[in-house]
């Protein structure tokens, strides 16, 4: 210790020790690392024991804990542990990993929202029980100071329970009246509020009747509605949440001494960056170093890899394939490409926003009629009876019997049935009015890249080739991360083929891989790079020696399910259209063998979006199928849309709905359930105004008491509930 740093005397040890526990305390203490994983396949408890020994057993990591509702791991370990480390020791036990955004999911780590609604609806529950036993005892003939004292208990049970569970009503309707509009919750909070201030003034008259009963019920039929609405947007919310933090985003700049990882909103103009092979380009710029082929199909369309050297321009988005490359920045954040693309997505949304749900358009109806019949009650009272007692009281039961319990549950209800059933079947609802929107749908427009087919090549001819050539190219192609070489492996591998022993494996990016066979030299590549001559279709060459080189044919394999569900919506009536950045040839022989008439080739994003803008301005209602960025404008400007869970975090962003599985046969029932769901709104609403048709003359008659309220509010809801259930 020097002497600038030693302590001064003291007598107090505390004292003494203070100084040099700050010392320590401004030090900087190495954090744990912490590392969320994706286990997409696990199911059971013993799949969380078998992944929590796996990585436990390694020294580096500290603690890892699986959820299985939540299906992910999380996991502390010594500092400088990264996913990288981990997710081969989960995969080693026999499971898939992803490593999952932490920043992403923090928000929906918690939901204060849900747990409020949740605890205001627990205690208008628990009023409205005891309330409702107080009222029995009046309606079975309580009177006097009796029937008075019960009253009084009940608004001492109501008025807090009312003032603390209501207030998501009355915050609502006070914005909605704030903006000089009207909403569902004006009514129903003038209700609440006016049953509770009859109820105490007939109370304080010691009168016959009062309302306590149906305010505190007619608020706990409102909450489970918008409890039941409010956990459907959070399931759906969370899932897409968990699916964009699949997508970390780094990147590795160089600097002068060496390799940093960054935050991609950290990167400059000017800066170079390296992108190492199954990397996605950051930022528009310039190879100034490195050889490769990239894959533009999320942003283009085209199937093909395209090969990229020194000078070759990169737009953010591509796929680096084979090869380390370095490149210049030369735009970045809202300067490049995909900004570009996000401005059409911008511009389509202002047309979608137009929409109003069922739920809206009714609101606008009925709040304005209610209002008006309860005041035309009010008046027509006073002027009948001269008692402004009487016409307030009737006026009040007016509001009560056609407040819009039922039709305050009618939507929700019949939302989280359809949105459980089409969960279970692999489709996650995003957006509120989705399934209102997926009932018009009368055309269909399918991206063909990563949406119809599975964006992966298949070799069609390896029936042309021996079973040693085949070997030679199978230990070829396992040298390769090439998306060619990938597919000749798996298919190798399904046929039995063992690789044939290689010595001197090297891979040349952008061209092929070479390797020594028996003192003969063997490749594996492009045509020009290996001797072979053009062809029309997608080809890997194969030469042994000085032997001519072979083609391996490839094709674009369709997605599980796309021609029954392509055939399936023919069937019901619906227009189908294919629309890709592929080329002609592509695209026209996938449109002949699924039997689609109507198809465009190399349309541009800007392209597909006009397209979709003019079948909508002719009165179309299109529903849109794609998952890469090109597709993310005509994805918004679509009446509805749908993305894989497996296309890129913009284009899910921009879509209402998310396969989360990989087959497409489920999107045919989608549309059927969404028109089931909307019959079963419709019905709700029926149900709703046959309700209002039989209570109302009663409640503007005078005949209207509290009994006969409650029981109505409740039939109504129940009966709407019950029927919502019919879709699960």
């Amino acid at each position: 210790m020097t002497a600038t740093m030693r302590p001064p005397a003291s007598a107090c040890p505390a004292c003494v020790a203070a100084p040099a526990a700050q010392s320590l305390a401004d030090l900087e203490v190495p954090k744990d690392a912490h590392i969320v994983l994706s286990l997409p396949t696990i199911h059971c408890a013993a799949c969380m024991s078998k992944v929590e020994r796996a990585l436990n057993a390694d020294p580096r990591v500290h603690s890892a804990r699986v959820n299985l509702t939540m299906k992910r791991v999380s996991l502390a370990g010594d500092t400088g542990l990264t996913a990288d480390d981990v997710i081969p020791l989960v995969e080693a036990a026999g499971y898939e990993a992803h490593e999952l955004d932490t920043t992403a999911l923090s928000a929906t780590a918690t939901d204060r929202a849900g747990r409020d609604l949740l605890m205001r609806l627990a205690v208008a529950g628990f009023a409205a029980m005891n309330v409702m036993l107080l009222s029995i005892a009046v309606w079975s003939g309580a009177a006097g100071e009796t029937r008075d004292l019960f009253h009084w208990i009940s608004a001492l049970i109501v008025l807090p329970a009312v003032a603390f569970s209501a207030q998501p009503f009355f915050v609502n309707a006070w914005r909605a009246l704030a903006a000089r509009s009207l909403n569902m919750d004006v009514p129903i909070s003038l209700a609440i509020l006016l049953a509770v201030f009859t109820s105490l003034w007939e109370t304080s008259l010691s009168g016959e009747h009062a309302y306590f009963d149906a305010a505190i019920a007619l608020t706990f039929f409102l909450l489970t509605g918008r409890y039941l609405d409010h956990r459907t947007r959070s399931v759906a919310r969370s899932a897409a949440e968990e699916l964009a933090a699949l997508e970390v985003p780094r990147a590795w700049r160089l600097t002068g001494a060496g390799e940093e990882q960054v935050s991609v909103a950290d990167l400059r103009i000017g800066d170079l960056i390296r992108v190492r092979p199954g990397g996605r380009m950051p930022v528009d710029g310039e190879i100034v170093d490195g050889t490769s082929e990239r894959d533009r199909s999320l942003l283009t369309g085209e199937t093909l890899p395209v090969l990229g050297a020194p000078g070759t321009a990169v737009s953010a988005g591509e796929v680096n394939l084979t090869g380390p490359l370095t490149i210049r920045a030369s735009a970045v954040g809202r300067d490049t490409s995909l900004a570009r693309m996000a401005d059409l997505v911008a511009i389509a949304e202002s047309g979608r926003s137009r929409y109003t749900s069922l739920a809206d358009r009714a609101a606008k109806l009925y709040a304005p009629g209610v209002h008006i019949l309860s005041a035309l009650s009010f008046l027509g009272w006073l002027v009948y009876s001269g008692d402004v007692r009487t016409a307030l009281n009737i006026a009040a039961a007016v509001l009560i019997i056609t407040c819009p319990c039922a039709l305050g549950l009618a939507v929700p209800a019949v939302t989280t049935a359809a949105s459980g059933r089409l969960f279970r079947k692999g489709l996650l609802i995003k957006d509120a009015t989705a399934l209102e929107r997926l009932a018009q749908v009368d055309t269909v427009v399918f991206d063909k890249t990563g949406t119809l087919t599975a964006g992966t090549p298949e070799p069609v001819n390896l029936d042309a080739f021996t079973t040693a050539d085949l070997a030679i190219a199978h230990a070829l192609a396992e040298g390769s991360a090439h998306p060619l070489s990938r597919a000749l492996t798996t298919a190798a591998r399904a046929a039995g083929i063992a690789p044939a022993p290689l010595s001197d494996v090297t891979e040349v990016p952008g061209y092929g891989t070479s390797a020594t066979w028996q003192g003969r030299r063997v490749r594996l590549g492009r045509a020009a790079w290996v001797g072979g001559s053009a062809t029309d279709q997608t080809a890997a060459w194969l030469q042994i020696g000085d032997a001519p080189p072979q083609a391996f044919l490839f094709t674009d394999r369709l997605r599980d399910g796309a021609a029954e569900a392509v055939a399936a919506f023919r069937q019901s009536g619906l227009k189908v259209i294919l629309m890709s950045g592929d080329t002609t040839a592509a695209v026209e022989s996938l449109a002949t063998r699924l039997e689609i008439t109507q198809w465009m080739a190399e349309a541009l994003p800007q392209d597909k979006a006009a397209r979709i803008k003019a079948l909508s301005d002719q009165g179309a209602h299109v529903l849109m199928v794609g998952d890469g960025l090109n597709d993310t404008a005509a994805l918004t400007a679509a009446h509805v849309s749908i993305s894989p869970a497996s296309a890129l975090d913009a284009a899910r962003v921009a879509s209402d709905i998310v396969l989360l599985g990989q087959s497409l046969a489920p999107l045919p029932e989608a549309a059927a359930t969404a028109r089931k769901a909307v019959k079963r709104i419709r019905e709700n609403f029926t149900i709703a105004t046959w309700y209002n048709i039989v209570a109302v003359p009663l409640a503007v008659a005078g005949l209207c008491s509290p009994l006969i309220a409650a029981l109505a509010m409740s039939a109504s809801s129940i009966t709407v509930s019950l029927n919502a259930l019919r879709l699960r």
